[in-house]
């Protein structure tokens, strides 16, 4: 191979495994806007899975099935650029088992099932590279796959403990509203307690939304431990909370008023971008969940 044919592919496979590593980077441990491959991939299961007006509505298994379309996603993708960096210099720099042919076995995928070895830290050791430089990189990447399976089981682990923390609060709105409390209960030390505790517990759901965005594409089935059916119920508490004769209650009713206008900016500039007033964003969210 002349040097253009050689070098361009290997450019080019390198230039894919940088941009999953920045994905990563952006989604696992920094999460910010710029996880642009993961947030794509989890925003087209969930567009796919909205038949809102199905009984059964497949949007149940848009998460976990997102979340599995993102790790299977990076996985391939790196391994064919790590292939892409390997073929251009095969069978020359490699060494192969006893019964390989090294000119039968030095195609592109051959690369990849090299890749993918290396990847998944098998190391079966039919094909090995005897050049310096690519006896460096072969490590490097069953590194980075090991890295990758540690930072990905860290990531599911992070991810269901999130969606309980929002399902408990979703669950306490519904016990206040079935409760059928009367405006006097709240109007008192007790009700500022409760508000405060809401607005912590919104609080947590904010960040919780930043660190783990993937978890706004997860479905909950029961009206009770949907968020999305019972922020409502928040907001016409704190409305009513905020005419109260308690001055600590009324305290407590700008607080929560508050948490839930950062809860809504959050949801508004992250996922649904309405550039409406918390009511409309909540109401948004309620829609794009199913929950009218």
């Amino acid at each position: 191979m002349d040097v253009v044919t050689t070098w361009f592919p290997t450019l080019v496979g390198a230039a894919l495994v940088l941009f999953i590593l920045r994905d990563v980077f952006h989604t696992l441990w920094h999460p910010t806007r710029h996880g642009g491959l993961s947030r794509l991939v989890m925003r087209s299961a969930w567009r796919f899975s909205g038949l809102r007006r199905v009984p059964w509505r497949p949007a149940g298994l848009s998460g976990p099935v997102g979340m599995m379309g993102v790790v299977a996603f990076w996985s391939l993708t790196m391994a064919v650029g790590w292939a892409l960096v390997y073929w251009p210099h095969m069978p020359e720099d490699f060494s192969y088992a006893s019964g390989l042919t090294p000119a039968e076995h030095a195609g592109p995928g051959d690369a990849l099932y090299y890749s993918l070895v290396t990847l998944a830290t098998l190391g079966l050791g039919d094909i090995a590279p005897t050049s310096g430089w690519l006896r460096v990189l072969a490590p490097m990447e069953a590194l980075i796959g090991f890295a990758l399976l540690s930072a990905t089981v860290a990531w599911m682990l992070g991810i269901y403990p999130a969606l309980a923390r929002r399902r408990a609060l979703a669950l306490r709105l519904s016990h206040v509203r079935r409760s059928r409390a009367g405006a006097q209960a709240f109007d008192s030390a007790g009700g500022a307690a409760l508000l405060d505790s809401l607005a912590s517990g919104i609080a947590t759901i904010t960040v919780d939304f930043l660190q783990y965005a993937e978890s706004y594409y997860f479905f909950d089935g029961d009206e009770n431990t949907s968020l999305p059916r019972q922020l409502g119920h928040a907001a016409e508490l704190a409305d009513r909370a905020a005419q109260a004769g308690h001055p600590d209650v009324r305290l407590s009713a700008t607080v929560l008023h508050t948490a839930l206008e950062d809860l809504a900016t959050v949801l508004d500039e992250r996922f649904l971008r309405t550039g409406g007033s918390p009511q409309q964003v909540f109401a948004a969210y309620a829609t794009d969940h199913g929950r009218p």
